[in-house]
């Protein structure tokens, strides 16, 4: 797999939380790292190339959802993931 686990409970707001905005943009950063892996593998999948950037447009959202609310907490989701280099 991937040298960079995600661990998905840094990013929950309590116990048994899945809905979050913060959680739902790490579980699709998690997706999209293995999705990125398996097309550099199988480079004419094109079906999974869409499912990647329907993925990639699904992060865009919630993360623009996440920096209306709270610039701070943006930042610690974005540097937490690495994104944005």
């Amino acid at each position: 797999m991937s040298t960079n686990e995600i661990n998905l409970k840094d990013y929950q707001l309590h116990e048994g939380d899945t809905g979050s905005a913060p959680y739902q943009v790490a579980l699709l950063t998690q997706r999209i790292q293995h999705l990125t892996e398996h097309l550099h593998l199988h480079r004419k999948d094109f079906s999974s190339r869409r499912g990647l950037l329907t993925l990639v447009a699904q992060r865009r959202k919630l993360l623009d959802y996440i920096r209306k609310g709270s610039q701070e907490k943006y930042q610690q989701v974005i540097q937490g993931l690495g994104l944005r280099h």
